[in-house]
């Protein structure tokens, strides 16, 4: 799973003394509150298109790889269709495994399930989960069943490392940060951009204070594509994400516990 973050007004950084984010945390998945925004997938006569990706995705569903562009996690997808109720799909990238999953209609229609495991992460090996999604619209006229707008109920990763990162604050101004599974930035509380490893769609990132809060700014190529705002509890037990998903035009809500 990727990082988490949200936009606000910023205002001047001042050092902290003992930086109340540093420590490990592990997102509580039940406790969050997912994007609302639908995804739209349409599956009818061969063809595969999702109209919500970023880019969108228009190709055959033959069960081979078509090449794709504009993505930087996957350059090929591949989209077998099993029956009317089950799509099995699987990306690469430089011919390698980037992902796999299985989506799957429950018989009134109106709740999918989908299996998921994926790849790409530079450590911690594959990350598995199963997201479960509620129909809030019809796809066309005889298409296929996981065809229609859904919008994701319930999100379950099996992998626990997916769910965990560290912050360690230096002087006061230097903020590292790192996952199990390969992602990892320090960057200084100056609004200036740094760099982000581990994740190709993140190229860079920036942070600032507000208040107790910090203020982190994902990039891709120079271009703001997430915003986070970041605040812990009045005890410190507990760290809050407001998520402005600048790229897939969503927001989100992640809460995580300190470990």
């Amino acid at each position: 799973m990727r990082r988490i973050l949200v936009l606000l007004v910023f205002v001047p950084m001042m050092a902290w003394g003992q930086s109340p984010f540093d420590g490990t945390w592990k997102v509580d998945l039940g406790k969050s509150k997912l994007p609302q925004k639908p995804d739209v997938y349409v599956v009818q006569n061969g063809m595969y298109e999702c109209k919500s990706c970023v880019p969108p995705v228009n190709i055959k569903a033959d069960g081979n790889y078509q090449p794709i562009s504009g993505d930087p996690y996957r350059d090929a997808l591949m989209v077998k269709v099993v029956d009317d109720k089950h799509v099995e799909l699987a990306s690469q990238k430089n011919g390698k495994d980037v992902s796999k999953a299985t989506r799957t209609v429950a018989d009134d229609g109106n709740t999918m399930t989908v299996a998921w495991t994926y790849y790409g992460n530079p450590t911690g090996g594959p990350v598995s989960g199963t997201d479960t999604m509620k129909r809030v619209g019809k796809g066309p006229a005889g298409s296929n069943m996981t065809s229609g707008s859904w919008h994701d109920e319930k999100s379950d990763v099996a992998t626990g490392d997916a769910l965990v990162f560290s912050f360690k604050t230096s002087a006061g101004q230097t903020i590292n940060y790192s996952t199990p599974t390969g992602q990892s930035y320090e960057a200084k509380i100056d609004g200036k951009e740094a760099p982000y490893r581990g994740d190709p769609g993140t190229t860079s990132v920036s942070l600032k204070r507000i208040g107790n809060s910090l203020v982190e700014t994902d990039y891709r190529n120079g271009k703001v594509i997430s915003v986070a705002l970041m605040s812990v509890s009045a005890d410190g037990k507990t760290l809050t994400i407001d998520v402005d998903d600048k790229l897939n035009g969503t927001k989100a809500t992640y809460t995580a516990e300190k470990q």
